[in-house]
């Protein structure tokens, strides 16, 4: 069996033995190639001092006082009114200690 012949055949016009060859010989190709996670390498992005606040789980005047803090100003992009907040950066920020009580 000829692979460009049975890719060029109807699948209603396939007998048993050839779609599951072409099955067969899909899944090998699928098999060699190494799946890489996409999730790894995009960022994720909230918006607005209600992304800030469902970012962490907080109200809105904590949000505003958050970002008013100064303490995630590395992980916000102001442009205006609109506010992007990179949100691993943001929690990673956030979960530092600095500074305290003297």
């Amino acid at each position: 069996m000829e692979i460009r012949d049975l890719l060029s055949k109807p699948v209603w016009q396939m007998t048993g033995e050839e779609f599951i060859f072409l099955n067969r010989h899909a899944l090998q190709g699928s098999e060699t190639k190494p799946a890489q996670p996409a999730a790894d390498k995009d960022k994720k992005y909230v918006y607005g001092i209600g992304g800030i606040a469902r970012l962490f789980g907080c109200s809105i005047p904590t949000a505003n006082r958050i970002k008013k803090s100064g303490r995630i100003d590395r992980a916000i992009t102001q442009i205006g009114r609109k506010i992007i907040v990179d949100a691993d950066m943001a929690l990673e920020l956030a979960g530092r200690k600095s500074g305290g009580r003297r």
